[in-house]
């Protein structure tokens, strides 16, 4: 067990303390929390390629720890009445379908290579962007003012510029109308 992966062990074990804080309404607990997550997401990465301490361990859990933390963010999110629904069966189904596809290449003993595509590391990005002006929108109030549809709105703009296909594109492209 090297260092960058004893930190994605922790930004692990961080989750449960981030849906906590979001089901307790203490947003700001659960923004800064956020945000040390997504700084030990940079500095384990940082740590494993500058000193060579990349592992397969560390190839896998870095994903899933960065999964395990957005979807319990968005699914909280949605349960708050932060985020709609749509887009949280959006994220929620394409981690699922990738994690599906993973386990079915592991049964047939064809095990993939995890190694992301630059769209796949834009989109989480995208995803950890929108997380953290939701969860900020509770830490300085109107900083970011996303009442109602325009958050949702902002998330469709992403998804037309990354060609992601949700339902609601109508919405994104032409920028009016409900859900």
């Amino acid at each position: 067990m090297n260092l960058p992966n004893a930190i994605t062990i922790v930004r692990f074990l961080l989750v449960p303390v981030v849906v906590w804080a979001i089901a307790s309404h203490q947003m700001q607990i659960a923004f800064w929390l956020f945000a040390a997550a997504a700084i030990s997401d940079m500095l384990d990465g940082f740590l494993a390629k500058r000193f060579s301490m990349t592992s397969d361990l560390g190839a896998h859990l870095d994903p899933l720890a960065d999964k395990a933390m957005l979807v319990s963010i968005y699914v909280m999110l949605a349960v708050a009445g932060k985020l709609p629904l749509w887009l949280v069966i959006a994220v929620v189904s394409r981690d699922l379908m990738i994690l599906a596809a993973i386990m079915v290449s592991w049964l047939m003993d064809k095990p993939p290579e995890i190694r992301p595509l630059m769209i796949s590391k834009v989109n989480t990005l995208a995803q950890f962007l929108l997380a953290t002006v939701v969860l900020a929108t509770g830490v300085v109030p109107r900083a970011v003012d996303f009442e109602g549809h325009d958050h949702a709105r902002v998330v469709g703009y992403v998804d037309v510029l990354l060609g992601r296909v949700v339902p609601g594109r109508r919405v994104a492209i032409i920028g009016a109308g409900g859900i």
